[in-house]
């Protein structure tokens, strides 16, 4: 059931159909602009085409929520088989310096559940959030339990109102007045001063500005708010085994086959193993308090170059880096637990 307004009976939302993957998330961006909450889905070569919209409300701060359906590239690729492979593109999509936030599900329930996490997220954090569903899961059957009717309120995040701007003295569009990154916005037609946005270089005020301390203040604003998304995107899961000396780093629809493997591993050869399932990007805290809790940890992706496991490399220490171990499959087939078992043994 779509939602209706209960006075007019008419609905309150819209289904457009764009004539291209860039008019699409450029309506996407118009109306969040406007103040709708709004989404768009596509595939690895639709995301490419998404880049220079996606840097605009990056930069611009501007909702946005982009399903990814991923599948077999480069170019065309296997366009029918299954893969993980646009993680490492979507996470710094858009020239320039951008570090975007992954939402990773692993059935079709988390792709509902995850699908409203992703918009109060991209409110909140005025920015896309990128929901990277794979083909195994846009293509198959799942079994999954009926989806609950969400009742909570929507997370509009921080919109101007009269007590807030009396609060805080002075407004900008692009001013921290929290020390979280992120700013308060208004919506056309409602409170506040004019509503700004700029995608090219301004100040705090939307102020065009080529100034060097303008540019990295906010681009280091940019990135204290991405720093703020890691105690707000979705925590991982941990099965944390006693006196277990290995892990396994896994996430999406590798979870399933890294389960089954864990019982093999342990039924076969008595290896117990400790799993980590990360669900979103940037990492928690967990990340590397797991790896520290572990003598070797084995990443589990689908794809060639184990692009999440590049990510980590990225924000871990050398020690810690040292202990992993990348296990990747790229078949275009769904991963299973056999391939991991042989890998890991």
């Amino acid at each position: 059931t779509y939602r209706m307004d209960p006075e007019t009976g008419k609905a309150t939302f819209a289904v457009v159909q764009a004539e291209d993957e860039i008019a699409a998330l450029g309506m996407v961006v118009g109306a969040s602009w406007a103040g709708a909450r709004s989404m768009t889905s596509t595939s690895g070569p639709g995301i490419s085409l998404m880049s220079e919209f996606t840097g605009l409300a990056y930069y611009a701060e501007l909702p946005a929520v982009i399903f990814d359906v991923q599948r077999v590239g480069p170019s065309t690729g296997l366009p029918t088989r299954t893969a993980q492979g646009d993680i490492a593109f979507a996470a710094g999509l858009s020239h320039g310096d951008t570090k975007h936030i992954l939402l990773l599900p692993a059935s079709v329930t988390e792709c509902y559940t995850m699908a409203i996490d992703a918009f109060d997220l991209a409110e909140r954090f005025q920015t896309p959030i990128f929901v990277m569903s794979d083909l195994d899961l846009g293509m198959n059957t799942w079994m999954a339990e009926p989806f609950p009717y969400p009742e909570a309120p929507l997370d509009r995040g921080k919109v101007l109102t009269p007590e807030t701007l009396q609060a805080i003295g002075e407004w900008g569009r692009y001013r921290d007045v929290d020390g979280d990154g992120i700013p308060y916005r208004t919506l056309p037609g409602q409170f506040g001063p004019a509503f700004f946005t700029r995608g090219s270089g301004h100040n705090a005020k939307a102020q065009y500005s080529e100034k060097p301390d303008d540019y990295t203040t906010n681009i280091d604003r940019l990135l204290r708010k991405f720093e703020t998304a890691r105690r707000h995107v979705p925590q991982p899961d941990l099965e944390a085994v006693a006196g277990a000396r290995v892990g396994i780093i896994a996430y999406g629809t590798s979870h399933w086959a890294v389960t089954e493997s864990r019982d093999q591993l342990r039924d076969e050869s008595g290896l117990a193993t400790s799993y980590l399932r990360i669900k979103a990007y940037p990492f928690t805290h967990h990340l590397a308090e797991f790896i520290d809790a572990h003598d070797r940890v084995y990443v589990v992706e689908q794809n060639r170059d184990g692009q999440l496991f590049g990510l980590m490399r990225q924000e871990l220490s050398g020690t810690q880096i040292g202990k992993l171990a990348s296990v990747r499959h790229y078949t275009g087939l769904p991963i299973d637990a056999r391939s991991v078992t042989e890998e890991i043994r």
